[in-house]
């Protein structure tokens, strides 16, 4: 079939209006095909074709190329093209899983001070609504009318294609607001401080802020961060409220090294505001008193190579957790008056893996993993008595979650499992109970007598056992006549956690086991398996998902060709690997925000987050092993004239983290390079950025697209 090579806004126009359409994949009309032009650049001796160069628009972060913008609305019209004949489909999709949420859902209400916080959706809104009431004896009536509304964000989001709140702090005296809003995903937030009793806004201290802010303790100034043009974290300054925000103070600006950004929090004793500087493997805290955060800023510890440190305090004591000399990290103690003498009280060990510490009068929260699952303990500051949070499930999550004040009479803690809806839970721990206070309601129904978790432990190539955690009904059958979906990430350390999702029934209730890949790459096992999958190391994570769905069809969850896979950022490049590596075993993709052009990204110091990305990557540009390697995996670099399985890629014209030029490049070179008819798709919102379309309903609509994508691939549309 003779494919088009027009990219014009007329093409788009036409491909949703054609005539042609009928009610199979089979009748789309041909494709866009986005133009060839010769590119090509020569580093460490090696030369690279790249064809599709000019997808990145040169004017970039403002893209106004109309060819670029041409074949992206090419693209969006042949997926709307595709969708047309599923609408129906889908919609029921949206409308199953919309009907599993409840509408008017609230959140516990946290005390924080006089008052208590929570907030909630109205039946039919997209956004939340932000709720105080105060502290007033036993009366625990959290009803809207009780309350008062002290945050719309609904009345924000008014006229807007996008919104998204992405800080909300009260001042100490409970008297303003400071929020950071973002009208179009680029995530450079506004910054404004609000007077809660009259609903007005004071002021907007800058445009370009990111990040919480944090208040002084006279609730007369904050500190807050900001972005540069190249959207790094680079500076905290302090405003004073009422001053010009052009003569606002910088209190520090990272000069040293471009890699590193700038952050700013507070220990849980209000006593201290922290600046931290750092990447990914590495970092270093200052402190200055939130009674004066215009004092000069103490350092804790001297950046150092691959270290990281976390600070708390409490007790006139910093309590610091490190991996300083051990890879499962470790706390620490110094006096303030010597940050930097450090002094063990919980050494690092092979068997638990130390992630945080947050210290209250009380007690210590210490959290960490164990064989790759949650645990949760108190501390007692006297006796170094460690009081372990009881679950009972084989496979769960589990966090401390919503604990603002120093003294709180118990804990606040979040749960759920694959099986098990979400539960919010305050812990005593004077008789060791856990109270619930909130279980996930699910209004369409739900029966969790139907379902199981398996978890498994699948042998890698190389002989690593990877945990795998596998939803499905208890009469899926295990003799591959079933169909599998699996999920991914594998990167920065980050797990993904067995927890609850209603969505996910939306395909186990169609035939399908859902499996969570714990690759290497996250922390899912350990800080090491996050180091055994990054840099030199880094195909490990893509071998690692392949063997797990090798391993699950020979466990009998399906047969190759049956199987889904599912990834976004950095789990998009997974996505592009294992479709490189083994296309046979996948039916159908969706890669999300996908990080396919990895050579590229990593050898232009002028994105946003190329120089912080080093450390997990590699650089090729002083390392020509680094730029070896990376070409060798990368999922745009290595496409080849070969079948693919049909495939579903997203991206946002606005995300400043994978750029949109990434799923449109991988898009145009798959397009003219595979040999199969699958199906290939792509869809860019115009208007958002990383994290898809805002709004609960808008995010919500495009799982069920993705989902709907999947089962009309594999079987199971009930169309």
């Amino acid at each position: 079939m003779k494919r088009s090579t027009l990219t014009t806004a007329a093409m788009a126009a036409a491909l949703i209006a054609s005539p042609a359409l009928a009610q199979k994949d089979d009748m789309l009309p041909d494709p866009p095909v986005a133009e060839q032009r010769p590119h090509s650049f020569t580093t460490h001796g090696i030369t690279v074709e790249d064809p599709y160069a000019w997808l990145k628009d040169a004017s970039y972060p403002k893209v106004d190329d109309e060819d670029v913008l041409d074949y992206l609305k090419a693209e969006n019209a042949y997926f709307e093209a595709w969708k047309k004949p599923h609408e129906a489909f889908i919609e029921s999709l949206f409308e199953e899983m919309k009907a599993r949420i409840k509408e008017d859902d609230k959140t516990v209400p946290i005390k924080d001070g006089d008052y208590l916080y929570w907030s909630e959706f109205a039946p039919g809104t997209q956004y939340r609504l932000w709720y105080r009431k105060p502290v007033t004896g036993s009366d625990a009536d959290i009803k809207p009318e009780n309350g008062t509304l002290i945050y719309d964000e609904n009345k924000q989001a008014e006229g807007l294609d996008y919104f998204r709140l992405g800080g909300f702090a009260v001042s100490p005296d409970a008297t303003k607001i400071a929020t950071l809003t973002d009208s179009n995903g680029s995530e450079r937030f506004v910054l404004k401080v609000r007077d809660i009793a009259t609903g007005k806004d004071l002021e907007t201290i800058t445009e370009v802020g990111i990040g919480q802010p944090v208040w002084a303790a006279g609730s007369d100034g904050l500190v807050y961060t900001e972005v540069n043009d190249n959207w790094r974290s680079y500076r905290a300054l302090y405003h004073s409220l009422g001053a010009n925000p052009a003569d606002d103070k910088v209190i520090y600006e990272e000069t040293e090294n471009v890699a590193f950004s700038v952050g700013v929090g507070q220990t849980t004793d209000e006593k201290y505001i922290l600046i931290e500087t750092g990447e990914n493997s590495s970092n270093e805290v200052r402190f200055v008193p939130a009674d004066n955060p215009l004092a000069e800023p103490v350092l804790i510890m001297r950046r150092r190579p691959d270290i990281q440190y976390d600070v708390d305090s409490a007790h006139g004591k910093l309590w610091i957790v490190t991996n300083d000399n051990h890879v499962n990290f470790r706390l620490a103690e110094a006096d303030p008056a010597k940050p930097g003498v450090w002094n063990t009280i919980i050494a690092g060990a092979d068997d638990f893996y130390l992630q945080g510490v947050d210290t209250h009068r009380d007690h210590m929260l210490v959290e960490g993993r164990r064989d790759g699952l949650d645990q949760l303990y108190l501390r007692h500051y006297d006796t170094g008595e460690m009081e372990r949070v009881p679950f009972e499930e084989a496979a769960y999550s589990a966090s401390f979650a919503g604990n603002p004040e120093f003294a709180p009479a118990s804990y606040r803690v979040s749960y759920s499992s694959m099986v098990t809806p979400g539960t919010v839970y305050d812990y005593h721990p004077e008789d060791d109970r856990l109270e619930t206070l909130k279980v996930q309601e699910i209004p369409s129904g739900y029966d969790p007598t139907l379902y199981t978790v398996d978890r498994l432990m699948i042998e890698a190539r190389d002989g690593a056992k990877v945990p795998v955690s596998v939803l499905r009904r208890k009469d899926f059958p295990l003799d591959q006549s079933g169909k599998l979906f699996v999920y991914g990430y594998g990167a920065y350390g980050i797990a993904i956690p067995p927890s609850f999702s209603t969505s996910k029934f939306s395909l186990v209730d169609r035939g399908f086991a859902y499996a969570i890949a714990h690759i290497r790459g996250g922390d899912d096992m350990g800080y090491q398996w996050f180091l055994d999958g990054k840099l030199k190391k880094r195909t490990n994570s893509f071998n690692d998902f392949v063997d797990v769905t090798r391993g699950l069809i020979e466990a009998g969850y399906a047969k190759p060709g049956m199987v889904a896979a599912e990834g976004g950022s950095a789990g998009g490049e997974l996505m592009g690997a294992v479709v490189n590596q083994a296309p046979e075993l996948y039916g159908a993709v969706a890669a999300h925000v996908p990080f396919v052009d990895v050579l590229n990204t990593m050898l232009d110091d002028t994105l946003p987050l190329t120089p912080g990305e080093w450390n997990e990557w590699g650089n090729p540009i002083t390392d020509p092993d680094a730029f070896t390697l990376i070409r060798s995996y990368s999922p745009y670099d290595n496409v080849t004239a070969q079948d693919y399985p049909a495939m579903l890629i997203t991206g946002g014209l606005n995300d400043p983290r994978v750029t949109y030029w990434e799923p449109a490049k991988w898009t145009a070179k798959l397009r003219a390079t595979k040999t199969d008819d699958n199906l290939l798709l792509m869809k860019i919102n115009m208007g958002a950025g990383h994290g898809g379309k805002s709004g609960r309903w808008n995010r919500l609509y495009e799982v069920a697209e993705a989902y709907g994508f999947i089962l009309t691939q594999l079987g199971g549309a009930d169309e």
